[in-house]
Parts: structure tokens; C-alpha cells; sequence
């Protein structure tokens, strides 16, 4: 029994980073133009929620859909 319950708590660490790759590729979109310069107002929202909407991808690379993707994109949007 103890053998089971320290495999399963080995197994949790094991898992978690799985899921931080697909995080760390929303913190990749920044609101800049094509010749380096920051873009403001409605163009820095329309480009943040199109390269986040691009990078809604779950663990495994599939991309996400439906409540998943809004909520992907909503914390996107936020960090």
C-alpha cells in the first residue's frame, strides 16, 4: 500500500509540467508592430486575442475548442 500511494504522488509531479508548456505560449504574444514599435488601443487587443486564439492548444498539441478555448483565451488576454 505505501508502494501505491508513493507512485501515485511521484506520478502528480511527473504530470504537472505537462500542462505549463501550453500557458508559457500564451505569455508569447506581445502587442508589437512589424518594425518593433508597440501597438495600442483596438489594434494591440485585435492582435493579442488572434495570437492567443492561434495558441489555444491543449498538452498534447491538439488545438482547444468551445469553453476551453474561451477560457485559454481569456486568461491569455489577462497576463
Amino acid at each position: 500500500m505505501k508502494h501505491l500511494v508513493a507512485i501515485l504522488a511521484l506520478s502528480l509531479f511527473v504530470a504537472a509540467p505537462t500542462i505549463t508548456p501550453v500557458m508559457a505560449q500564451g505569455a508569447a504574444c506581445t502587442a508589437m508592430s512589424a518594425d518593433g514599435k508597440p501597438l495600442a488601443g483596438a489594434a494591440a487587443k485585435s492582435h493579442m486575442k488572434k495570437c492567443c486564439e492561434d495558441n489555444a492548444k491543449s498538452a498534447e498539441g491538439k488545438p482547444l475548442s468551445g469553453a476551453a478555448k474561451t477560457s485559454f483565451v481569456k486568461k491569455c488576454m489577462a497576463g
